[in-house]
Parts: C-alpha cells; sequence; structure tokens
C-alpha cells in the first residue's frame, strides 16, 4: 500500500529550521552574556587588586616621604654642627698665628731695614716699611720665600726713594716699601718645617 503524505511538509521544515536557529541564537547569547560576566567579574577583581596595590604604594610613598625629610633634616644640622666644630677648630688652630708671624718677621727681616706698619686680612698680609736699599727689600723678599715657615708667597706692591733729615740736618736717602705676604696654615706650616729640620740634621 502506497502512503502520500499531504501536508504541507515545507513549511514544517522551514518552522524547525526557524525554532532551530533562534535556540541556537539564545543559546549563543546566553553563552556570550555568561562570558561577559565572567570577564567582567575577573577585570572588576584585578581591578580592585590594583587599586589596594595602588593604594599601598601610595601609602609607602608617604612614608618615605617623611623618612626622606627627615634625613635631609637630620643632614642639615650634621652639616651644620660640622661647620661650627670647623669654625672651632679654626679658632683653636688660628691662636697662635700672629705669634708666629711676628717671629718670622723678626727673624726675617735684614738689618738696615724696619717695618712700620703690619695689616692683615684673612690669610693676607700687607707690610710696609722703611729700607736702606732696595737690596734689603730684596733680601726680605728671598727671606720669607725660602725661610719662612710660616710666611709664604711674598708680593712687593711699591718701592719709591725717599730722602729723609736727620737731627744733625744730615739727609739720608731710603726706600719707603709696602708689600705683601701669605700666612701658611698651621698644617702647611708644620709639613714645611719638617723637610727644612731634616735637612739640618743631615
Amino acid at each position: 500500500m502506497i502512503l502520500i503524505n499531504l501536508l504541507p511538509h515545507r513549511e514544517e521544515k522551514r518552522r524547525q529550521r526557524k525554532r532551530a536557529f533562534f535556540a541556537g541564537v539564545g543559546a549563543a547569547a546566553l553563552a556570550g552574556a555568561a562570558i561577559v560576566g565572567l570577564w567582567y567579574t575577573i577585570v572588576q577583581q584585578m581591578t580592585a587588586a590594583q587599586q589596594s596595590r595602588n593604594d599601598f604604594l601610595k601609602a609607602e610613598i608617604v612614608r618615605l616621604d617623611a623618612q626622606i625629610k627627615d634625613i635631609a633634616n637630620l643632614r642639615a644640622e650634621i652639616d651644620a654642627l660640622k661647620a661650627r666644630q670647623k669654625a672651632v677648630e679654626d679658632l683653636q688652630t688660628d691662636r697662635n698665628l700672629p705669634v708666629h708671624l711676628l717671629s718670622d718677621l723678626a727673624a726675617q727681616t735684614p738689618e738696615g731695614m724696619y717695618l712700620n706698619a703690619i695689616r692683615q686680612n684673612g690669610q693676607v698680609v700687607a707690610v710696609s716699611g722703611v729700607a736702606q736699599s732696595n737690596e734689603r727689600v730684596s733680601e726680605f723678599l728671598r727671606n720669607t720665600a725660602y725661610n719662612a715657615n710660616w710666611l709664604d708667597k711674598p708680593e712687593l706692591v711699591e718701592i719709591k726713594a725717599t730722602t729723609q733729615q736727620l737731627p744733625n740736618r744730615e739727609q739720608r736717602r731710603l726706600y719707603e716699601f709696602s708689600l705683601r705676604v701669605q700666612l701658611k696654615r698651621p698644617a702647611a706650616a708644620a709639613a714645611a718645617s719638617a723637610p727644612a729640620a731634616g735637612a739640618k740634621s743631615s
């Protein structure tokens, strides 16, 4: 017996394909929404974790900035203390310099030469006086350059001839001079005097 299907089978197949298509689209949409939700949750957790790390880093930076400020203040205090200590040490070491200066000037001044004024400005000493000849001034410059322990770098500023009248109405030709010398620091003076002492002993 032959069976003949008189129902509209094409329309039924079309309806089945449509239902299958919409079911697939719905399943895909649900799967996509689930994936997006999962990814959003993961991103939120990562963002929260990164924000927590950022907050921790900010707190640590603030703490380190405070420590750096304290260290800078300590360094400033240490520098101020070192400056005060150096000033006290300089005063301690320089207190004998006038004695050494006068002793060296007296030892290196040749006969026939007289000092009228001595002025000290820091490490520079200005000396003025009268000499019987130019040679006396040259000898004084040589002595301070090579033989003095506390004087260094003599420099002639001015020398001029002058006539001086003596009490017996005799006139004498003299030379007024002014020069500059530098005072050595105590450490430099000690270093310079050590070789000289060794040379004398040998």
